[in-house]
C-alpha cells in the first residue's frame, strides 16, 4: 500500500483493523488496580499496585514484567523450532541452528574437556613477548568477540549516510561503566572488592600462578582505562564523537598501535579514514600500551578471554563467573536454565536464520498488515502535530515534514534474510563455533566497507521483543517479537492499542527529532538544519526535562541522570502525545466505546501504565542507572504523564494531587 495516503482513509482503516467494528474487550487487566490509591495521585500505582505487591521476580532473573514474560514465551517457541532444526538435513540452516543448540547443551562433554578449547588462544596470549606483538593480538581478539581497548565497528558515515565508514571507539572494562571504578560510592567500593577476587578465581581456574597479584594489576589498568574513557553523557553527543581521521593521521594521535597491522590484520584494511569517537581516550589508551608492562597486558587478555568465553566452558567457570556478574553486579541468585542460556546462543550466533522459521510459524501476514496501518497513522498524527507546534520555526517545520515523509518503517521480519552458508557449526566444537559465529559476524561488517550501504538490513532478530529507531537510515523497526499481547493486541479496543503500542511507535519516530537524532537530517546525514532560535527555544525546553528527571530516585541515594536519559524521555512524552492525538484520529467524529466503566482516554493511559509494569533488583536498577540511557519504567510512566495535558482532563487532575503539576511546570514538546 502507497504511504501517500489520505488522512481521513487512515482513520478509517485504523478503526477497522485494529480493534475491528465492536471489541470484545477493553484490554485493560483491572485485577491488579489499588484502589486505595488514586491515579490522580499516582496513575502508575494505581494500575500495579496489587502486581507490585504480590509478584516475586523469579530466582533467575534481574528484573520481571510484561516484556519478560512474552520473552520467555517467546523463548519456549523457539525451543521448540531449535530441537526439531537438529533434525534437518546435513549441512542445511536447520542443521545448523540445531547443531549450534546441541554443542551448547552437551554438558558432559564441556565439562570433560575442561579449558582445553581455549588451549590455543591461551597460548597465543602466552607468547607475546614484545610491544611489536601487541597490535596483532589486539586485532584478533576483536574478530573473536573479546573486548580490548578499542573497539571497531562500521558503520554508515554519519556525514554521508550513502557510504560505510569505520568507526574507532573506547572498550575494555569488565564492569559496566566508569562511575563503578571511579566513584567514591560504598557500594562500588564492594564491587570493586569482589570483582578482583572474582577476576583472580577466574586466572586460577586458567593456572595463572601469580593470579592474586595479576587480577590486582588488571583492576588497576582497567581504572586507568575507565579514567580516560569519555562519560555515557558526553558519548550522546554525534558531533562530538564524530572526528574523521586519515590513518596517517591516526598514527600520529596514537603512534603506539601499528594501525596498518592493525587494518590488515581484521581485513578493514579497505578503510581510507577511520572515524574516531573519542580521541582523548584513543590517544592515552595507546600510551597505556607502551608504559604498562607487558605481563600486565597477557593477564589482562587472558581475563578478557576467560571473560568471554566462561558461558561456553565447564561450569566451574559458569558458575564463578554467574556468581559476579549475574549475582554481585544484578542481584540475580540463580543462573538461567541451561535450555534457555542456548537459545540466547543460538540467537547471538544465527539469529536471522531461527528468526525465519519463527516468523514463519508464529507471524501471521494479518498482524503485520495491522501495524502497517497504525503506523502510518502515528506518521499523520505526527505530520498534524509539527504545523502546530509553537516553538519550531517555518524553515525547520519543512524540513522535519521532510524528514518524516522520508521515514523507512520494517515490520516484522526483513525482507532479505541474512545468508549463512559460510558459517562453519560442528555439533562437538563448542568453543569453535563461538569462535566462527564471531568472526562470520565480523567479516560480514568488514566485507561492507566500499560497498553500496544496505538500507534493508535488520539489527535485531524478528524474535526479540524491542524496537528501535536508527537515524542514519532515518527507520523506525518493530521485530514480531514485540507485535503481541500485552503491546499489540488485535482483540482490544484501538485506545488500548494506541496506548501500548502506539505510545512506543510514537517513541521511535520521535527520535528523529529528539536532541540527537534531530541533528540527523532526512537522509540520515549529520547535518545542522534547525535555526539558531529554535535550538534556544528546545534547548529551554529540555532542560526542564532534564531537571524533572533529576529529581527521581528510584533507588535510595541514586537518582536518574537526566542528561543520560534526556534522549529517551523526550521520545517517551513525544510518544504519548503523538499517540494520544492518533487514537483521536482513528476515532473520527465518533464517540468512543464505555468498556469495563472506563472512557476510551481513560483506556489510553490505564493501557499505557500498565505496558509499564516492572520490578527490578536494587542491584540491578543501579547498573541501569549508570549505563542505561533509558529512565526505569515506573519513572516512564508517572514522569511522561504529568506533562501531558490530556491526562488532567482525562482523570480531573487538580491543584493538591500528587501528580498534579501547573501548566507553566509541564514540558510540552508535541
Amino acid at each position: 500500500m502507497s504511504r501517500r495516503i489520505t488522512l481521513l482513509f487512515l482513520a478509517a482503516l485504523l478503526g477497522s483493523s485494529v480493534a475491528g467494528a465492536a471489541p470484545q474487550t477493553s484490554g485493560i487487566d483491572t485485577q491488579y488496580f489499588d484502589s486505595s490509591v488514586r491515579p490522580q495521585d499516582d496513575l502508575y500505582q494505581h494500575v500495579n499496585g496489587k502486581w507490585l505487591a504480590t509478584t516475586q521476580i523469579p530466582p533467575d532473573k534481574a528484573s520481571y514484567g510484561p516484556a519478560n514474560q512474552l520473552f520467555d514465551e517467546i523463548q519456549d517457541r523457539l525451543r521448540g523450532i531449535v530441537e526439531k532444526a537438529g533434525q534437518a538435513a546435513p549441512g542445511s540452516e536447520g542443521r545448523k541452528i540445531g547443531d549450534l543448540y546441541a554443542s551448547f547443551m552437551d554438558t558432559s562433554r564441556i565439562n570433560t574437556l575442561g579449558l582445553k578449547p581455549l588451549a590455543a588462544e591461551l597460548a597465543r596470549i602466552d607468547r607475546l613477548q614484545s610491544r611489536a606483538g601487541l597490535t596483532q593480538l589486539i586485532a584478533h581478539l576483536a574478530e573473536i568477540g573479546v573486548d580490548t581497548p578499542f573497539d571497531p565497528e562500521i558503520d554508515q558515515d554519519h556525514r554521508d549516510s550513502t557510504v560505510y565508514a569505520l568507526y574507532l571507539g573506547q572498550s575494555g572494562l569488565g564492569l559496566p561503566d566508569r562511575d563503578y571504578y571511579l566513584e567514591d560510592d560504598p557500594r562500588f567500593k564492594e564491587i570493586r572488592a569482589k570483582y578482583v577476587q572474582h577476576i583472580r578465581r577466574m586466572l586460577e581456574f586458567a593456572d595463572d600462578r601469580s593470579a592474586g597479584e595479576d587480577a590486582e594489576a588488571i583492576v588497576k589498568l582497567e581504572t586507568e582505562l575507565a579514567r580516560v574513557q569519555w562519560t555515557k553523557v558526553k558519548n550522546r553527543d554525534p558531533i562530538a564523537t564524530y572526528n574523521k581521521l586519515s590513518v596517517q593521521k591516526l598514527r600520529a594521535l596514537a603512534p603506539d598501535v601499528d594501525w596498518p597491522v592493525y587494518l590488515r590484520s581484521t581485513r578493514l584494511h579497505a578503510a581510507r579514514d577511520v572515524v574516531v569517537q573519542q580521541p582523548s581516550y584513543v590517544q592515552a589508551a595507546s600510551a597505556m600500551l607502551r608504559t604498562v608492562p607487558l605481563s600486565t597486558w597477557r593477564a589482562y587478555f587472558r581475563w578478557q578471554l576467560l571473560r568471554a568465553y566462561a558461558p561456553y566452558l565447564s561450569d566451574k567457570l559458569v558458575d564463578e563467573r554467574f556468581a559476579f556478574f549475574g549475582t554481585v553486579l544484578s542481584g540475580v541468585p540463580e543462573n538461567r536454565p541451561r535450555w534457555k542460556r542456548g537459545i540466547t546462543l543460538v540467537d547471538h550466533g544465527i539469529g536471522e536464520g531461527l528468526g525465519k522459521l519463527y516468523v514463519a510459524q508464529y507471524f501471521p501476514p494479518e498482524s503485520k498488515a495491522r501495524m502497517d496501518a497504525l503506523v502510518q497513522n502515528l506518521l499523520a498524527a505526527y505530520k498534524s502535530s509539527i504545523t502546530t507546534l509553537d516553538w519550531m520555526s517555518e524553515p525547520t517545520k519543512a524540513q522535519a515534514e521532510a524528514k518524516l515523509a522520508k521515514l523507512t518503517t520494517k515490520i516484522g521480519y526483513p525482507t532479505r534474510w541474512r545468508d549463512y552458508t559460510k558459517l562453519t557449526i560442528v555439533r562437538d566444537d563448542l568453543i569453535g563455533n563461538v569462535e566462527r559465529a564471531n568472526r562470520f559476524e565480523f567479516d560480514r561488517n568488514a566485507r561492507k566497507l566500499g560497498k553500496p550501504v544496505d538500507r534493508e538490513e535488520w539489527f535485531m532478530t524478528p524474535q526479540t521483543v524491542n524496537a528501535y529507531y536508527n537515524p542514519e537510515m532515518n527507520e523506525i523497526v518493530f521485530p514480531a517479537g514485540i507485535l503481541q499481547p500485552p503491546y499489540f493486541n488485535p482483540e482490544a479496543d484501538d485506545a488500548t492499542n494506541y496506548g501500548a503500542i502506539g505510545a512506543t511507535i510514537g517513541h521511535e519516530i520521535s527520535h528523529g527529532f529528539d536532541d540527537s537524532g534531530s541533528q540527523f537530517d532526512a537522509d540520515g546525514n549529520l547535518r545542522d538544519w534547525w535555526t539558531k532560535e529554535d535550538h534556544e527555544k528546545y534547548a529551554a525546553r529540555t532542560k526542564a526535562l532534564v531537571a524533572q528527571y533529576d529529581a527521581y530516585e528510584p533507588v535510595p541515594g541514586y537518582h536518574i541522570n537526566g542528561e543520560l536519559t534526556l534522549g529517551e524521555n523526550i521520545a517517551d512524552n513525544a510518544g504519548v502525545a503523538i499517540a494520544y492525538k492518533a487514537y483521536h484520529l482513528a476515532l473520527g467524529d465518533k464517540p468512543a466505546p464505555v468498556l469495563d466503566e472506563f472512557t476510551g482516554d481513560q483506556r489510553f493511559f490505564l493501557s499505557y501504565a500498565q505496558s509499564w509494569r516492572d520490578k527490578t533488583r536494587d542491584e540491578q536498577q543501579i547498573v541501569y542507572l549508570k549505563s542505561d540511557p533509558h529512565s526505569p519504567d515506573k519513572f516512564r510512566v508517572i514522569g511522561v504523564v504529568v506533562n501531558q495535558p490530556p491526562f488532567y482532563t482525562t482523570f480531573d487532575v487538580k491543584p493538591g494531587d500528587k501528580m498534579y503539576l501547573p501548566p507553566d511546570k509541564r514540558v510540552t514538546l508535541w
